[in-house]
């Protein structure tokens, strides 16, 4: 079952997290006794994703530890905007990584918070990873299979904005088929990012076996709380894939990245589910089922899809693609007999 008991929904609101809820059903962003994890005076684009899902994310984790928490970051957007030297807008404990390693050095964090807390030197301090898609999927996929193996106990949590956008939005292995990229120009017989390439990584997570792995979007900050509270339940390694547009690198309107979370769940592009050693145990459902066009047209990085001569046969194979996560994950709701 969902966790959600309330369905509340506002327009034309600036109210954030439901302060009209009673306080034991409001969200961590409408506490006033938030951590402010990442606090203002970074340096990401207006509308960035990235910039939100880390924020939600690690006050969800502060809040679930008591503040009792670590955190490591590879290098990659949310580093950059978050700690140009000698400034910081971490307002927690916080270790910069290279690119590929973030995984490798939580864990050794981790075991070194083991040592202390057998010593009795400290309490329980908890440990989370985090790092963008290309850090995630590409360059540290080695150390992140790592500690799903040897099942550590950190939580890794990947931003995916679909490329290397610090860089120049170049392709990442989590950059979607038919997608412009600096380095899958739309051009040639079949322009775009080609199709067959790149890899989920929730699914690989899952293949593992862990305790946890979760999928979410920055349009539903009550079910990323959830998930992320819910992951510190368990010990060892858990896996949290959250969804961050990137206006800039897809080419939407800053004051659209909701909307383009929400549209990417609703046409089934992007699954949102939660799995537990290896199991498939709940999807969120989508409310309307709509067709891919809805969430591409939007986004520059497909317009060569909707030119003079749009490309119906590519459209029809990104909504394939569609339809099998919605096939594999379950989420449609089963009509009653």
């Amino acid at each position: 079952m969902s966790f959600q008991p309330v369905k509340f929904y506002q327009t034309g609101t600036f109210t954030v997290g439901n302060r009209l809820l009673a306080p034991d059903q409001r969200s961590v962003q409408a506490d006033m006794e938030r951590t402010n994890s990442l606090n203002s005076g970074h340096r990401a684009c207006q509308g960035c994703g990235e910039a939100l899902g880390a924020r939600y994310a690690i006050d969800a984790a502060m809040h679930a530890t008591n503040n009792q928490l670590i955190a490591v970051n590879a290098t990659g957007c949310l580093e950059v905007f978050s700690t140009p030297y000698p400034e910081t807008s971490w307002q927690i404990p916080w270790i910069h990584s290279l690119f590929g390693n973030a995984a490798a050095v939580a864990t050794g964090v981790s075991a070194a918070l083991k040592i202390k807390r057998q010593k009795a030197q400290m309490g329980d301090v908890r440990v989370v990873a985090q790092g963008g898609d290309g850090g995630t999927t590409d360059i540290g996929f080695g150390c992140l299979s790592g500690m799903f193996e040897r099942n550590d106990d950190v939580l890794y949590i990947c931003y995916d904005n679909g490329g290397y956008m610090n860089t120049g939005i170049q392709r990442s292995s989590a950059t979607p088929p038919a997608a412009r990229t600096a380095t899958t120009m739309p051009v040639g017989p079949e322009p775009g990012n080609p199709f067959g390439q790149g890899k989920f990584v929730p699914a690989i997570a899952m293949a593992h076996e862990i305790p946890y792995v979760a999928t979410a979007t920055v349009a539903d900050l009550r079910d990323l709380e959830y998930k992320v509270r819910k992951a510190m339940t368990f010990r060892g390694a858990r896996y949290i894939h959250i969804l961050v547009p990137c206006p800039l690198g897809w080419g939407t309107a800053s004051r659209d990245t909701l909307r383009m979370s929400r549209l990417a769940k609703e046409t089934g592009l992007f699954p949102v589910f939660e799995a537990e050693r290896g199991e498939l145990t709940h999807s969120t459902k989508i409310r309307r089922l709509l067709p891919v066009e809805e969430y591409l047209r939007p986004q520059k990085r497909f317009a060569h899809l909707f030119g003079k001569t749009p490309a119906v046969d590519t459209i029809a194979r990104l909504q394939a693609i569609a339809d099998k996560n919605v096939r594999k994950y379950d989420l449609l709701e089963k009509e009653a007999n």
